[in-house]
């Protein structure tokens, strides 16, 4: 689990802005306006950030808010596998897959942004686009 100061920066890409119309498979119809933050596998692993496969259950809903103010104690979920499948890769929303999707339109995000993700406390995020 983080602890209180740990962050890391992720750097976007068209699939994390389109996340619901940038696909490699037809699993499901084009969704408008989805978003998510990759999580680097090696920040997955040293922060101890888990999906749902974890033996040990984490959380892996997290309070957030932005620095913008758009967003103030939304929730996000941490979810997907990486090669250690008990990791996750990304944050998207918890329940809403376009509510990240929402704030990237209003900040204008655009391809090869930086995302800070700052943990406020072990359970709280802050984003703020740098």
């Amino acid at each position: 689990m983080p602890n209180t100061g740990d962050s890391f920066i992720t750097k976007l890409k068209q699939a994390h802005l389109e996340w619901g119309e940038h696909r490699h498979t037809n699993s499901r119809g084009i969704v408008i306006g989805e978003g998510y933050l990759q999580i680097p596998a090696d920040k997955a692993y040293s922060l101890e950030i888990t999906n749902d496969k974890a033996i040990n259950i984490r959380p892996q809903e997290y309070t957030f808010s932005t620095s913008d103010g758009f967003f103030t104690n939304q929730t996000l979920k941490a979810s997907g596998n990486q090669s250690r499948e008990e990791y996750a890769k990304q944050f998207h929303g918890s329940g809403n897959l376009q509510l990240l999707g929402d704030w990237f339109a209003h900040i204008n995000a655009q391809i090869d942004d930086e995302i800070l993700i700052e943990f406020i406390s072990p359970t709280e995020i802050l984003l703020t686009k740098i």
